[in-house]
């Protein structure tokens, strides 16, 4: 049987397609995203759940032309291989290949670039504010999951759109919810009624007529009240009708015909926004994947190395427990990642201290500075990437009012594949500007569980960051102990030159100095700087002072980081001291392994060797001058 996949490039070619062709593709693609994903690794289960609800969409919408905004954008896998993309699908989340989210520059089909959970409605509300001003007619389509619609932010844009009555579609994939048999067969017996055209043209009917009738209006009244009342016990539309929603569903998500009639209904409905509820079923037709959907969310790419160390975000969570054992007012958050910040073994043994709020991150900060006013101290266990979202919250709730409040900040740094919308490049810069805040990053696994055992002693705001993967493997003290706030650590003597490192650039540091010394006579001291804020600004004057030229390594964007409040510290200081800075440039990091974009910027062993000997050529003129005389 010849593959229907291979006649599909673009959507305008499902527009033929039998239902029966449908069914193979969807089993085709299914088969080709399991082979994909597991060489370049990727979230698996999520898009193996949306495959029947991108086939209807596609099918039904004329894109580019009509917007599909996917929400965070992980499910959008199958979008990518209908829309033009199927041939370089294999360079998924590879470096100089198609992004593992969508992207505006990538397709003209990627109608807005996503990564973080719950904005499609703005966004949605957006266009289709922007199509009703310009006077244009095409369709707006948000597809957001259920997760992503715990965020804030969802319900300010469904508020906003219920109250400006913009026609637009938001499509809620559900594929959480748990339907008995009983109330399933009668909530799809109204879904067959509410899409149905008929129902809807003798309902509008009754509303003109019945009213004109004796006693007509209080009759009218008196089954209108009964209807909302019967509805609110059976099927879930009265929250979306409030908000000034159509709603139509719950639809099966793995049927492409039932979905092609919803959507199609859906398109109908112009005089409010519509939702169209659809149940789908996380890692649907891979059985590993329904039956872990957690464990097959994000799966590592086949052949990935295998380290013995284990990895921070596991020690983080090692850490926590330990210390929640030995005191009772500490608590953690976590803002729907317990797995992926190592927290959910902690929430298994201290089920009431472990908080998980859902995709809400500004609730999250808030909530742990309404715990640490009554004297509990709140662990925020947090990707780097997703705390910018809590950003006024850190500023105003937490850090004015100087509660203390922990910040592990887990994929601080360069994340790899995931690419620009989640790297961890820019914490240091947005929370150095903060008063009252202390800034550290561990360079090793050992030094993290010295780190948080520090800050939750600290009595005061204080974030850690540390990066995505695996540890160093070094050996974990037994003892916990305090590291002083604002200290650093000179790990190498030297008097060329000075590497003033933070976190995971500490290793390089350490491996690049070993070179210079080595193979070129360059005599180097090392730095593990430990707190951004505050600086060891006695040690870092004293080893400048002394080799007069400083490299700051950070994997950080520049602007703003630990180089600039380097930077800041020696200007009011020394005069004479030269400064060379490795960093992240005034840009967005795009995806690629960890390793390879590490060395792009400069910031392995090899890069900084080569920054140094740009920066400072005539520290290495002894050495040419010596290889000249030898070759002569």
């Amino acid at each position: 049987m010849s593959r229907v996949l291979d006649r599909v490039s673009q959507p305008s070619d499902l527009r033929g397609l039998t239902q029966d062709e449908f069914r193979q593709l969807a089993r085709e693609i299914r088969e080709l995203l399991v082979n994909t994903v597991s060489c370049t690794g990727g979230h698996l289960a999520s898009n193996l759940g949306a495959v029947e609800l991108t086939l209807a969409l596609h099918s039904v919408f004329d894109s580019p032309k009509d917007k599909l905004i996917w929400d965070v954008g992980h499910q959008a896998y199958v979008h990518k291989l209908l829309t033009g993309r199927k041939d370089r699908f294999s360079t998924l989340r590879q470096y100089g290949g198609l992004a593992g989210f969508p992207a505006r520059e990538e397709s003209e089909h990627d109608a807005f670039g996503t990564g973080h959970a719950s904005t499609s409605i703005s966004a949605a509300l957006g266009m289709a504010t922007a199509r009703d001003l310009c006077g244009e007619s095409f369709h707006v389509v948000a597809v957001i999951g259920d997760g992503a619609m715990t965020g804030g932010m969802a319900f300010e844009a469904l508020n906003h759109a219920g109250h400006t009555g913009t026609r637009m579609i938001v499509v809620l994939n559900d594929n959480e919810m748990s339907i008995s048999p009983n109330v399933g067969a009668l909530s799809r017996s109204f879904s067959r009624l509410r899409s149905d055209p008929r129902y809807w043209r003798a309902k509008e009917g009754a509303e003109r007529a019945v009213p004109r009738l004796p006693l007509g209006p209080q009759v009218w009244e008196a089954a209108r009240r009964f209807k909302k009342a019967f509805k609110g016990l059976l099927i879930p539309t009265l929250l979306w009708e409030e908000l000034g929603f159509n709603y139509l569903g719950p639809f099966d998500g793995h049927d492409v015909e039932t979905l092609q009639l919803a959507l199609n209904w859906a398109k109908e409905h112009r005089d409010k926004p519509t939702i169209v509820h659809v149940v789908t079923k996380k890692g649907k037709g891979y059985s590993p994947a329904e039956v872990d959907a957690i464990a097959f969310h994000g799966v590592s790419p086949s052949g990935s190395k295998v380290r013995s160390a284990p990895s921070y975000s596991k020690v983080l969570g090692q850490t926590v427990a330990r210390l929640m054992r030995e005191n009772p007012k500490i608590v953690a958050i976590t803002a729907a990642m317990l797995e992926g910040t190592g927290l959910a073994p902690v929430a298994r043994e201290f089920p009431k201290r472990v908080f998980d709020v859902g995709i809400c991150e500004q609730h999250a900060v808030t909530f742990a500075a309404g715990l640490a006013s009554r004297g509990m101290i709140p662990i925020v266990a947090i990707y780097s990437t997703f705390l910018q979202r809590g950003y006024d919250q850190v500023l105003h709730d937490v850090c004015m009012q100087n509660l203390p409040v922990v910040f592990a900040l887990d994929r601080g740094g360069i994340v790899g594949d995931d690419g620009k919308s989640h790297q961890g490049t820019f914490d240091l810069s947005y929370l150095r500007t903060i008063p009252n805040i202390v800034l550290a990053a561990s360079r090793d696994e050992n030094e993290l569980r010295q780190l948080v055992y520090t800050s939750v002693a600290a009595g005061r705001p204080m974030a850690i960051r540390y990066p995505r993967g695996c540890g160093l493997g070094v050996p974990l003290d037994d003892e916990l102990v305090e590291v002083p706030i604002g200290t650093g650590v000179c790990l190498r003597e030297g008097t060329d030159l000075a590497l003033l490192a933070l976190g995971v650039t500490v290793a390089p540091a350490v491996e690049a100095a070993r070179r210079l010394s080595e193979d070129y006579g360059v005599s180097c001291s090392v730095v593990d700087a430990r707190f951004v804020k505050p600086l060891d600004c006695e040690l870092i004057s004293r080893v400048a002072a002394r080799c007069r030229r400083v490299v700051t390594i950070e994997e950080n964007n520049l602007v703003g980081g630990f180089g600039s409040a380097v930077l800041e510290l020696l200007s009011s200081r020394l005069d004479k001291v030269r400064v060379c800075q490795v960093g992240i440039p005034d840009e967005f990091v795009e995806h690629g392994s960890q390793e390879r974009m590490r060395a792009k910027y400069g910031l392995d062993a090899d890069g900084i060797v080569e920054r140094v000997m740009a920066a400072f050529p005539s520290l290495f003129e002894p050495a040419k001058a010596l290889s000249s005389a030898h070759a002569s």
